[in-house]
């Protein structure tokens, strides 16, 4: 594995944690190396040191004493300037062929880019033009590529061609870190696995359907990044649309990659785009003001470091989403993400339509809930239903009663970084959980417009929401429209 940016946030946080949890569950092979490239000019031993320093900060049971030093016999590092063609990517192929002998590993490769992606491609070129990236004797090649994938539609179309010239779509493996989580990948055996829930998984039972990516956090360190992102661009077409996807899509008539991302991308060009009238109708974005959080005032995003005083980047996103087929029509998906809300939440909540009232005219009962299906995606992962029993006591009288799944209690606790899964299936090469082109460039196609309205008319209440909270009142009113509200998790 060599990893492009290897003394980066990301590979200290998630990727060797990730890694170490596949060795520690024996998920790597013992033909294995790390080899990390960044811009530093590092010894190995220095990096190996820092690697230590990162499991013991980043493992929360702390590290095992042999898997450790089996890990830092099998890591290295080259550094340098990225856009050194000669000296940079000439030590890497050398340090490449010396690591196989060493380790006696097949020329099995795969590429992680934890890098912006202004360098993808550069990148990529530069490991093709030296013969890295070609596939022969039966050998391998891969590489990951965090998100975004591009800025727009256009940027994406353009990068995904300036790769497809380099080397093939087989080759590429467009990550998203969501798709790792455990009720994520539960969400296809959850649909297609049980014959309870498949018969009424569609627009004769179900109302609409909720899904809510909430952070606490603000934008921490990343405020250079973010500003120029926003949350449309980082949330919607990657994480965002993945569970929409996950949870619209048909059976595929297989679990092979391409069975599953065909369905996938037929939802997607199911999702119908906006006129710039149903963006200002259907589409809500919001920036986070000043605010408590567990009772700490917190800055508002304009105050955090690296982030414009009078910043116009959206940090909450809400809208309405239509998808014009047969299981769905009518069926409104609402969306939300944001940064700095009431609590960390993650959901996809299944609403299903009221049953009819009329058996229950002439008892106590005012009114009867709605059936729910709530997929807790995190920080606690598992999958609530919740319906309605009669109270005991002489007269009908109905209460709410959850039945609650949670992976923890039945599989007992998981440390995981949501990268294990992903690794291992590029290493075995299964792109099921991975995003096809013609995926990327769909997702595009529906955020762009939005994009484009939002870019032309620069919000005029920013900031609209207090950290703390579950975004700006627009949000509320977005559905309120319809007859409906946000379930928020800490309210029921």
């Amino acid at each position: 594995m060599i990893i492009f940016g290897a003394t980066g946030d990301l590979t200290k946080r998630k990727l060797f944690p990730a890694l170490y949890n596949l060795a520690k569950d024996d998920f790597l092979p013992h033909t294995f190396a790390i080899i990390g490239v960044g811009r530093q000019e590092l010894s190995t031993e220095e990096f190996r040191k820092q690697q230590l320093d990162d499991f013991n900060e980043f493992l929360p049971n702390g590290p095992d004493k042999n898997l450790v030093k089996w890990f830092q016999e099998r890591t290295y590092y080259t550094g340098g300037d990225f856009d050194d063609d000669k000296k940079l990517f000439g030590d890497l192929k050398e340090l490449l062929g010396e690591v196989c002998a060493k380790h006696q590993i097949p020329e099995n490769y795969f590429f992680y880019l934890a890098t912006p992606p202004t360098l993808f491609a550069n990148v990529t070129q530069k490991v093709v033009k030296h013969g890295l990236g070609k596939e022969e004797n039966g050998n391998w090649r891969r590489f990951i590529y965090e998100k975004p994938f591009g800025r727009d539609l256009d940027s994406a179309r353009a990068l995904n061609k300036t790769l497809l010239r380099l080397i093939k779509e087989q080759q590429i493996y467009r990550i998203d870190h969501y798709l790792g989580k455990e009720t994520v990948q539960n969400i296809l055996v959850f649909r297609f696995g049980n014959s309870i829930f498949e018969p009424i998984w569609n627009r004769n039972y179900v109302d609409s359907v909720q899904i809510t990516v909430a952070e606490e956090l603000g934008v921490e360190l990343r405020g250079g990044y973010y500003d120029s992102a926003g949350a449309l661009r980082d949330m919607i077409p990657n994480h965002i649309f993945q569970l929409v996807t996950l949870t619209a899509m048909e059976p595929p008539v297989s679990f092979l990659a391409d069975a599953v991302r065909d369905e996938q991308a037929k939802i997607l060009s199911a999702i119908q785009p906006f006129t710039p009238e149903e963006v200002l109708r259907y589409g809500v974005r919001g920036q986070y003001g000043e605010g408590k959080i567990d009772d700490k005032v917190v800055p508002g995003y304009r105050s955090e470091p690296q982030v414009a005083p009078y910043s116009d980047t959206e940090t909450f996103v809400a809208l309405k989403l239509t998808l014009d087929n047969w299981r769905w029509a009518d069926v409104p998906f609402y969306i939300r993400t944001g940064k700095r809300m009431a609590t960390k939440n993650s959901t996809i909540m299944v609403e299903f339509k009221k049953a009819p009232f009329v058996l229950f005219r002439e008892t106590g009962v005012e009114r009867l809930r709605t059936n729910r299906i709530v997929i807790h995606i995190q920080p606690d992962e598992g999958i609530t239903l919740h319906f309605g029993a009669k109270v005991p006591g002489p007269i009908v009288n109905v209460g709410p009663v959850d039945m609650d799944f949670n992976y923890s209690d039945h599989f007992g606790e998981q440390v995981a970084t949501g990268y294990e899964r992903l690794l291992y299936d590029c290493m075995i090469g299964d792109a099921t959980l991975f995003q096809r082109a013609d995926m990327v460039e769909a997702a595009w196609c529906i955020v762009t417009p939005i994009l484009d309205v939002w870019s032309a008319i620069p919000a005029r209440d920013f900031p609209n929401y207090a950290a703390g909270t579950w975004g700006p009142p627009e949000a509320d009113e977005l559905l309120s429209k319809d007859g409906r509200a946000w379930k928020n998790m800490v309210d029921g």
